[in-house]
């Protein structure tokens, strides 16, 4: 998401072992009965193990219910269908995962009531609890390493669902977009939701023939049948599904080549003539400012770029993967772009662990900001440090109290993530010099790649890098309750 300074207003939002199978044989649910059959399977110290339930949770304390464990999921095909008139969602997603333990039943997440699960092809005993999991018993048990392929298919109205506190859910009589951060997802197909379970995905939306449908990755295909049309993305590089997104409306479309590097932007038919015009401007900069951060973070992780502008009234933009996507945007539009496409490296590429490291997203999407307007005639970021220091050093207590490396689910998205992250960078670059600055950039996004990595991970890479001890540098910056001292170890002198 944008920092918040900008034009945009930025409003976004395996554990403990479970029951084994025996407690669950003899229950009915959801129209079919649970497996009583339960393998065996023996230990590294040759002790008679049995099929265990998957935690709820990947163990993120932020959010304990999101994600799910006992598998990796590998790769996702949706299928959606929208009808404007009514709100209501068609979805049948197929899920291909990999146990990780001897698995008796799993759970995935989803804010609706599915119709009908299978596993591999055979009715799978489920049910819905918590207004978030849909806990599902294969008729066999799932060996440990065995992949599986999960179809689970409803119907519901995505409007009317809500999940902490969120009620996600953006469309009109004419457009629908599915973005929203840190939950999307489980407002339109059943997933393990959260960014260290990635997976790669083919998504295909059918909606009205006189619409475009758009969402992450390559367009594959689309296909027009009388009044309705059926369009196909694909996205082969891993995705958190709070990145996956798809869009329906009227919207004007410009595609290319940059580099070897495809680009497809969009802007909704919607907006008012002269903010289509502006709009599609600005969506066209794209291929550049990403050849611009190619030439300074190093290889572009995605099979494509690009982004869409809606017309409704979202208040935020969003890195979705691939294709950021933007509300109507007034002077500072420029900045949001370059915020968005930081992201594809630093949030999509290199997801947080959990969510408290936040700041490592919006920290270096804001940095990129300040550095963009550097070298392109603006003052040094060095210069922009300095300033902003000032200005809240003696006048914004509150600015410094929050912890950025742990700032609490309901702070995730507050200025200081962004503003302090993205200070503590460039005091960072400030304190042990160019070359070793962007040396450390450079190396994190390669050696995280499609994975995940967290505050502690980015310390002692900067350590390793530079050759010297930033322990107080990153208290300082990142948890002391107070401004850092105007000091040259902390980047400031």
């Amino acid at each position: 998401m944008p920092g918040p300074w900008s034009t945009v207003v930025d409003v976004k939002k395996r554990t403990a072992r479970g029951v084994l199978l025996s407690t669950v044989c003899g229950l009915v649910l959801a129209g079919v009965p649970a497996s009583v059959g339960a393998s065996t399977d023996v230990d590294a110290s040759g002790q008679i193990t049995a099929p265990s339930a998957g935690a709820s949770g990947a163990g993120d304390p932020y959010w304990p219910l999101d994600g799910n464990g006992g598998f990796d999921a590998q790769h996702y095909d949706i299928d959606v269908a929208y009808d404007f008139a009514t709100g209501e969602l068609t979805s049948v997603t197929t899920l291909r995962l990999r146990a990780t333990q001897d698995l008796s039943r799993f759970n995935l997440d989803l804010l609706a009531a599915p119709d009908s699960v299978e596993v591999d092809g055979v009715p799978a005993a489920y049910r819905f609890e918590s207004g978030h999991e849909v806990v599902i018993t294969p008729a066999t048990p799932l060996r440990r390493g065995e992949s599986a392929q999960v179809r689970v298919a409803g119907r519901w109205t995505p409007a009317e669902l809500s999940y902490a506190g969120e009620s996600n859910w953006l469309a009109d009589g004419r457009e629908v977009v599915a973005i929203n951060q840190p939950h999307m997802a489980p407002w339109w197909f059943a997933s393990s939701d959260h960014p260290t379970d990635k997976a790669t995905f083919d998504i295909e939306i059918e909606g009205p023939a006189d619409v475009q449908a758009v969402s992450n990755g390559l367009l594959v295909s689309r296909t027009v049948d009388g009044e309705r049309a059926t369009t196909q993305w694909r996205t082969t590089s891993p995705m958190a599904t709070y990145l996956a997104f798809f869009a329906l409306g009227r919207y004007e479309i410009a595609r290319g080549i940059r580099r070897g590097l495809p680009w497809y932007v969009a802007v909704s038919r919607e907006l008012p003539t002269a903010a289509r015009e502006s709009s599609m401007r600005l969506m066209r900069r794209t291929p550049a400012i990403t050849s611009w951060l190619i030439d300074r973070v190093g290889p572009y992780p995605f099979e494509s770029t690009g982004g869409l502008v809606t017309s409704l009234g979202v208040g935020f933009a969003l890195e979705n993967q691939t294709r950021p996507v933007y509300p109507l945007m007034g002077s500072d539009a420029l900045a949001t772009v370059v915020h968005e496409l930081a992201h594809q490296w630093f949030g999509d590429s290199v997801a947080v662990h959990r969510w408290r490291d936040i700041w490592l997203n919006e920290g270096f999407a804001s940095f990129f900001e300040v550095y963009y307007r550097e070298t392109h005639g603006g003052p040094p970021a060095q210069q922009w440090l300095t300033s902003t220091y000032g200005a809240a050093a003696n006048h914004a207590p509150a600015f410094w109290r929050i912890d950025i490396a742990d700032p609490g689910r309901d702070q995730i998205f507050s200025t200081p993530v962004y503003q302090r992250g993205a200070m503590a960078l460039q005091a960072l670059r400030h304190r042990i010099g160019e070359r070793a600055f962007w040396r450390l950039v450079r190396t994190w996004v390669a050696t995280h790649r499609g994975g995940n990595a967290g505050t502690a991970q980015f310390r002692a890479m900067a350590e390793r890098i530079s050759g010297v001890q930033l322990g107080a540098f990153f208290r300082a910056w990142l948890s002391a309750p107070r401004p850092p001292a105007r000091t040259r170890a902390n980047g400031l002198r």
